[in-house]
């Protein structure tokens, strides 16, 4: 299991976030948790309080399938959050130390004139980008890390008009990613806590791995777009992630983008 007790520390965000009545409980007098007590969720699951506790203080760090898929169900989590609880328990991902992506990637990234494409690591690292992404934000460029841009830049907070909602889906992606056992992740994480709004984000202990979705962006220079993205995993790179934006056919943002090529 994870060290730090990163395992624990969800047990108690998530239990926090119950309400009583969600699950069936009257409330009782003056509680001083706002969401379950750690007996309630034990009674729940089918654990004894005790054991309950040992693991939220990382006492116990082999919790069962049966008793992963209990707290699972007793916390109500998503697919998304249950993979995480699991992840949490078993052998922290392998994180590959070197920074580099393949000529062959680099020449698709660079093939791709019309499209802003780079590759990241599991840390949010950007490995490799094309043209097309360096010139739609500074964020992209090779060597920068998503996650201080994202919450550090003030030109990227301006990039981005939806951009508490997608601050807190970065991260939450980092959470998913299950990387708080690398020592670099580690430190990353440790730096960014000095920033409320990180610091805010990270304590709510949201899972959610990227995936395709729509984003909005105020270029500073060619104006508004609406740009699909797309994440590609690379054969025989499991800790890395190919990142694509394209426009729909026959609009704005399409040629808004090949203005800004």
């Amino acid at each position: 299991m994870h060290g730090d007790n990163e395992f624990g520390h969800f047990l108690r965000a998530r239990r926090g976030r119950i309400p009583p009545q969600q699950v069936g409980l009257k409330p009782s007098g003056r509680r001083r948790v706002p969401g379950l007590r750690r007996e309630e969720l034990a009674r729940i699951a089918g654990v004894s309080p005790r054991y309950l506790t040992r693991l939220e203080q990382g006492q116990d760090r082999n919790p069962s399938p049966q008793v992963l898929r209990a707290l699972a169900t007793a916390l109500r989590l998503n697919a998304d959050e249950t993979a995480h609880l699991y992840a949490l328990a078993g052998p922290p991902p392998l994180v590959t130390g070197h920074d580099e992506v393949s000529d062959v990637v680099q020449r698709l990234l660079d093939a791709w004139t019309d499209v802003p494409a780079y590759v990241r690591n599991r840390r949010f690292d950007v490995l490799a980008a094309n043209k097309s992404a360096m010139a739609l934000s500074t964020l992209y460029l090779p060597g920068e890390n998503l996650v201080r841009g994202m919450f550090l830049d003030p030109a990227v907070r301006t990039l981005f008009p939806d951009w508490t909602e997608i601050a807190a889906q970065t991260a939450a992606a980092l959470r998913a990613e299950g990387v708080r056992d690398d020592p670099r992740t580690a430190e990353l994480i440790s730096s960014m806590l000095g920033d409320s709004d990180f610091r805010a984000m990270w304590s709510a202990h949201d899972v959610r791995p990227v995936r395709d979705a729509v984003k909005r962006f105020d270029h500073p220079i060619v104006g508004s777009l609406t740009l699909r993205r797309e994440a590609l995993s690379i054969a025989g790179s499991p800790d890395r992630v190919l990142i694509t934006y394209q426009g729909d056919p026959g609009t704005s943002s399409a040629a808004a983008l090949a203005r800004l090529r």
